[in-house]
Order: C-alpha cells, then structure tokens, then sequence
C-alpha cells in the first residue's frame, strides 16, 4: 500500500523493448558479423593448391614432350 491508500503501481513496458527476466544475470550476447569470404580458409586454399597443381603439371607436361 502506498501513503495515497492505493496498491504500487505497474509500469508498462514500451511494444519495442522487452523486459528483463527475474533472476537473470547475462545480458544478450552481440551476434557476430558474418565473415564473408573468410568464412572458410580452407576452401581457398584449396582451390590455390589445385591451380598451383594444374600449372606445374602443364609444365612438366610441356618437358616432357607431349
């Protein structure tokens, strides 16, 4: 009871916001930013080592006579 006679008043949370969880004490974690072409390093090595591959093999071919 408040000193008007009255029960405490209950605040109403803004549509665009949400309210806090009793008893919890982690805050939302930021979500990371997408990584994009760095996402997967192996990927592009990959295909590195397969165009390294294809040249040198055009090259031994070409000594070798064919």
């Amino acid at each position: 009871m408040t000193s008007t006679g009255g029960a405490m008043p209950t605040f109403k949370v803004p549509p665009e916001e949400t309210p806090e969880v009793e008893g919890s004490t982690a805050s939302a974690h930021q979500e990371r930013p997408d990584g994009g072409v760095w996402e997967h390093p192996w990927a592009i090595l990959g295909l590195i080592a397969i165009g390294a591959v294809m040249v040198a093999a055009f090259f031994v071919v070409r000594i070798a006579g064919w």
